[in-house]
């Protein structure tokens, strides 16, 4: 049985995602649990966030009684701007997207395969609506893809699987997982174990896995 107590909050998940993150980079962070990770980005670093809705150079969360309402990230949620932020029309926010010109976007997820293959937009269940947003553009216009999500769902099944049974959004698009349980990155040889929530063994990580992982070199 896995060790219950053996994981990263949702905090410590975006806190961990902000490490990675370089200086100067060029980030868009998606819907959901990602967008934790801007209350955490390092203050002596300096990193651009994007929003699909036309938004570069967002700030943290807004103080509570402090919100814009005119000032919302992608996930209609209150942002602030930093100074010489900028708003500008969707249709350029996507152009910088499928050009290129991002270095890392952080996503959430339904599904990722064991081959980096990401489902986060629709489960195909007849009664799901779906929601692609700027899943797709993201996935394969940044230069770099990491997922944020829990490493099971509620029922326990593994998020993390050999093959997707979803709606894909990216093929081979993921280059890093991070769960509440573990780092993940994904290599040619498969998953391999980057980082375990203090108290897991490996043994237990792979038996709430639904793909082989390879132990951290």
């Amino acid at each position: 049985m896995t060790n219950q107590t053996a994981r990263y909050t949702r905090d410590q998940m975006a806190a961990r995602v902000a490490q990675d993150i370089q200086e100067g980079a060029y980030v868009n962070l998606g819907i959901g649990l990602p967008t934790k990770v801007a209350n955490y980005l390092p203050t002596d670093r300096e990193v651009f966030l994007h929003s699909e809705n036309g938004l570069l150079g967002m700030g943290p969360a807004p103080a509570p009684g402090e919100e814009d309402d005119d000032l919302i990230n992608a996930g209609k949620q209150p942002v602030t701007l930093l100074t010489g932020g900028a708003y500008f029309h969707h249709a350029d926010s996507f152009a910088m997207m499928r050009g290129g010109h991002l270095d890392v976007c952080v996503l959430g997820a339904f599904q990722v395969s064991a081959k980096g293959d990401l489902a986060n937009w629709h489960t195909g269940a007849p009664d799901a609506i779906p929601a692609v947003g700027g899943a797709m553009d993201l996935a394969l216009g940044a230069k770099q893809v990491f997922v944020m999500m829990e490493h099971q769902t509620k029922t326990g099944e593994s998020k993390i699987v050999a093959a997707c049974s979803y709606p894909l959004t990216g093929v081979a698009c993921v280059n890093r997982i991070y769960t509440d349980m573990a780092v993940l990155d994904v290599t040619a040889g498969g998953l391999q174990v980057r980082e375990m929530a203090p108290g897991l063994t490996f043994e237990e990580l792979q038996a709430a896995t639904g793909a082989p992982l390879l132990k951290g070199q």
